[in-house]
């Protein structure tokens, strides 16, 4: 199944291979900037994804030699005649529009996974950032050049520095260096790195090692892990022992330690 996101020239490319939805940024001449149009396409197409039983896991990559160049900066600056108050209230909107985007790929119920095939900066970092896991070729390579052209990254600290160590995090955005795959990986950005040749077929065996589990206990338990991560320890424990029980005395818990004992194949539930 393949569908297109908007207009002639799709900004996104959706492509369903069995259980996997593969979404493809397409705006490779313009590094797919994270515009208002692409975000908009993103949000459209994972919202249509979770309610999707066919779909268990997302897959978001890029085309041409660009992940994403974050945020379309033609769409950072004052228009013609344009005045300051509708200028920022613009760009606020599309601020805004990128960080639901952003928290509706972690309130997912899906497990949605970054295949980085080349270059990530600024919302192009956070939009990795976002997924559930990330996989890099070795040929990839992201920044935060916020600094570098007289800003700072702010926006997309808030899910990098959710990934990495604070001096990590504040070493890219102070920097606005380029850091290699492998550097991402010793942060805490990417969870693996493997050669570029080998990045397609390593994310398609992540992919169905995740789509063959019971989807109704990586939703509870995606949604379970995110929540209890912001809370103290004692609040995150409490928490936790609530939804291992509903965890535990669940259907599909019932009938995967059956087919554990059975020693056969577990038969899950819809999504």
């Amino acid at each position: 199944m393949s569908h297109e996101y908007p207009g002639d020239a799709p900004y996104l490319i959706a492509d369903q291979h069995d259980a996997a939805l593969w979404l493809t940024l397409n705006r490779p001449e313009q590094r797919n900037p994270l515009s208002s149009h692409m975000i908009a396409a993103l949000t459209s197409a994972i919202d249509a994804a979770n309610d999707d039983p066919s779909v268990r896991v997302i897959v978001i990559q890029g085309s041409g030699p660009v992940f994403s160049a974050g945020h379309d900066l033609r769409e950072m600056r004052p228009r013609q005649g344009e005045n300051r108050a509708d200028f920022e209230a613009r760009v606020r909107s599309i601020l805004q529009a990128c960080a639901r985007m952003m928290t509706g790929i972690v309130h997912s119920p899906k497990a949605i996974i970054a295949s980085v095939s080349a270059t990530a900066t600024a919302a192009g970092c956070q939009l990795v950032s976002a997924c559930d896991l990330a996989l890099a070729s070795d040929q990839a390579t992201f920044c935060t050049p916020g600094v570098n052209i007289g800003s700072f990254c702010t926006t997309p600290l808030v899910g990098i520095g959710r990934n990495m160590h604070r001096k990590h995090a504040m070493e890219l955005a102070l920097t606005g260096d380029m850091f290699s795959a492998e550097e991402a990986c010793r942060f805490g950005l990417v969870n693996r790195v493997v050669p570029a040749e080998e990045l397609e077929h390593a994310t398609r065996e992540l992919v169905d090692k995740i789509a063959s589990k019971s989807a109704q206990g990586i939703r509870a338990g995606k949604e379970a892990y995110y929540r209890q991560i912001e809370m103290p320890l004692e609040q995150a424990f409490r928490f936790a022992e609530g939804e291992m029980l509903k965890a535990m005395t669940s259907r599909d818990s019932d009938e995967g330690i059956s087919a554990f004992l059975e020693k056969r194949a577990p038969q899950w539930g819809e999504a």
